[in-house]
């Protein structure tokens, strides 16, 4: 990363607040142009419940400081009832969210350093946000960078997959679990600081319990999902994410449904913004945003539009790791999505296990003779997958495939005498029945190298009760043939000559998905599947004159003194003599501090998923989080705990909140609720 000291204007920072029209106040942070008031500037704006004055402040002053010192306000607003803004925060994208946003770009735009011009920036929340703020086409707001989020809160976000339900909402929900017992900082607030953090640490809730009311697709996830309505954008889109993140999907879909200027960016990234990516290459994303903000904010002929409408990181084959420093591959494009250029490239599913291309596999049907092939996964399978969305990158990265593939059906190409090169969504169809009311197919497809290590480059779920409808499920008629589609993650891969695709099929994948009530033996009947690949022709001359993105640069960092080093661990742990098996997953983000503001933060957190051998009553997952503030004599500590289990007709979930100040605990709270299943 270079460090740009020398910005081509000079920066102030001041944190202040907006009062709403409701006489709520939002804290709000705001670089810019010191010369702004009489040389105003366009602003942009990123509103997340991350606070801005901690959590998030390494990231935001190298980034705000950056756009500031190009010309514009960079603006970074706590949402109510996070960081020193007032309220509770009970729950995502509420229209109180949406609708405060509005009245931030109001007053935005009225203030005298600002044209009245302003721009939405986000990762992940502060991705999706911006999206649901365009979409209720304020004045003020020209135009979205979108990093890392969806179009989709149902189909393609942390809470489900396929109509499947992931494990990262269990831990997506233990994170603003602990984050919403966060005070705020009285060094801002003043003595109000312990009526708020009491406001807060009552009233916030458990969203989990929310979550796991709404399994199906309802108005619950409909709300905030802009997809309903693509036409309700009418601002210009850049769109961006990486192929390690959780929400690449949704990069083509905006380019496909949305009718406005736009542009995607999907990189080997994890879920970080491109000038921080790993696995690298990361790039200058700083310097391509200050194009999009200068074409779309200050008029300003930049090239950007005259460009490509996707650029994509093609990746070459690798071995098989939780942990990429880089990802070797290049950059290629497609001047429009969807692309005319990609052409579907259809194999058959043998009785043999071979995919065999269209052509051949006509001819082996007769010879095969189509016998059904079934599968009953054991519990196992899904260790090795990682995150659904790699937040960290090393090490929750999937691992060599075949562990998993022992418990798979599988199915592989021969050894390929010529490179195979796709972009887009592969695709698998199948004809395939099951022997339980409800039941769920994972796909894996998997890049074999020559030494037969196993890499995997997609995978998809379905729950097959969600196979012609995510609002209205229907259960599954025992021994009765369904032919059912399974969309897998998109991505852009280079599969070389010498090494062969795999397809696996497995009947569960935990803990990265939620298993089935019952153990289920799913059948295939391969002559009437296929995988569809979408396959790419390269563009040597084309990519070739790409211009190439700038190395990564920022502004200087906040500076910070580390007590703790930060420690990670992703441990699978089989105790035979028990049957029993867990995978640890421990994030411990040490100890620092913001020397400017003499704030000492720390950071712990465990995850342990278990099963025993067999039995589907025995799963569970358990998240604890610890966190703590200290400012010479204050010192304030958070402990939340959460343990979901199941068995065949429920859910159950029981979490601990304990805050001390001090070594006095000053707040408990405990929760213990069942939810039954709805076909998940």
């Amino acid at each position: 990363m270079h460090i740009v000291s020398d910005l081509p204007r000079q920066v102030q920072e001041e944190e202040d607040w907006i009062t709403l029209a409701d006489g709520c106040r939002l804290a709000i942070r705001i670089w810019r142009p010191v010369d702004a008031e009489s040389d105003p500037v366009p602003a942009i704006l990123e509103y997340l419940p991350y606070r801005k004055r901690d959590l998030t402040a390494m990231r935001d002053v190298q980034t705000h400081t950056y756009w500031a010192g190009h010309g514009y306000a960079g603006v970074r607003v706590d949402i109510r009832g996070s960081g020193e803004s007032d309220g509770v925060l009970t729950d995502e994208y509420l229209q109180q969210e949406l609708d405060d946003g509005v009245e931030i770009l109001q007053w935005l735009g009225q203030q005298a350093w600002c044209t009245g011009d302003v721009g939405m920036v986000g990762i992940s929340w502060g991705g999706f946000n911006g999206l649901q703020i365009a979409a209720l086409q304020p004045p003020e707001l020209k135009a979205v960078i979108t990093l890392c989020s969806t179009d989709d809160r149902y189909a393609d976000d942390v809470h489900h997959m396929g109509g499947c339900l992931l494990g990262d909402n269990l831990s997506w929900a233990s994170t603003m679990f602990d984050g919403n017992t966060c005070p705020p900082d009285p060094q801002l607030v003043g003595e109000r600081w312990r009526e708020m953090w009491q406001e807060r640490l009552e009233g916030s809730g458990l969203w989990l319990s929310t979550w796991l009311k709404h399994q199906r697709r309802d108005d619950y996830w409909k709300h905030g999902s802009v997809c309903e309505d693509f036409s309700r954008i009418r601002c210009p889109v850049y769109a961006v994410s990486g192929w390690a993140d959780g929400y690449c999907n949704a990069v083509f879909r905006l380019l496909e449904g949305l009718d406005v200027p736009r542009k995607g960016l999907v990189g080997p990234w994890s879920h970080k913004y491109p000038h921080l990516g790993v696995p690298g290459p990361a790039i200058g994303f700083l310097q391509e945003s200050l194009r999009w903000w200068d074409y779309w904010l200050k008029g300003k002929e930049t090239g950007i539009m005259d460009e490509p409408m996707l650029r994509v990181w093609m990746q070459d084959s690798v071995p098989p790791s939780a942990r990429y420093e880089e990802r070797p591959g290049r950059w290629v494009s497609e001047p429009n999505w969807p692309s005319p250029r990609i052409e579907p490239t259809h194999f058959r599913l043998t009785s043999g296990h071979d995919l065999l291309p269209t052509s051949q596999g006509s001819d082996s049907a007769v010879t095969d003779g189509d016998v059904p092939l079934s599968i009953r996964s054991p519990l196992s399978v899904g260790l090795y997958a990682g995150k659904w969305c790699s937040y960290n990158a090393p090490p929750d990265l999937p691992h060599d495939q075949r562990e998993d593939d022992g418990g798979s059906l599988i199915f592989q190409t021969a050894r390929l005498e010529q490179d195979i090169e796709i972009c887009g969504q592969p695709v698998v169809e199948l004809d395939i029945e099951a022997d339980q009311p409800v039941a769920m197919v994972a796909i894996r497809l998997s890049d074999i190298a020559q030494d037969d290590k196993a890499t995997r480059i997609s995978y998809g779920l379905l729950n097959l009760t969600h196979r012609d409808s995510d609002e209205f499920p229907e259960p599954l008629e025992p021994g009765k043939r369904y032919r059912v589609r399974v969309l897998l993650k998109h991505i852009a891969q280079n599969f070389p000559v010498g090494n062969a695709i795999r397809l696996s099929l497995s009947t569960s994948y935990w803990p990265l998905a939620w298993p089935s009530p019952e153990p289920v033996k799913l059948t295939v009947h391969p002559a009437g599947c296929r995988l569809i690949l979408p396959s790419r022709e390269p563009q040597p001359e084309e990519e070739a004159a790409l211009p190439a993105f700038a190395p990564p640069e920022a502004a200087p960092p906040l500076a910070v003194t580390l007590i703790q080093p930060s420690q990670e661990a992703w441990r699978v742990i089989r105790d035979l003599a028990k049957d029993q098996t867990t995978l640890e997953v421990i994030n411990d983000e040490g100890t620092f501090r913001i020397d400017d503001i003499d704030l000492e933060l720390s950071s712990r957190v465990t995850e342990r998923y278990t099963y025993s051998y067999g039995n589907y009553d025995s799963l569970s997952g358990w998240t604890e989080w610890e966190r703590s503030f200290r400012r010479g004599d204050w010192m304030v500590r958070s402990v939340t705990r959460t343990l979901m289990t199941s068995d065949a007709h429920n859910f159950r979930l029981r979490a601990t909140l304990d805050a001390f100040e001090g070594d006095s605990r000053v707040f408990a709270k405990s929760w213990d609720e069942e939810i039954p299943r709805d076909l998940v």
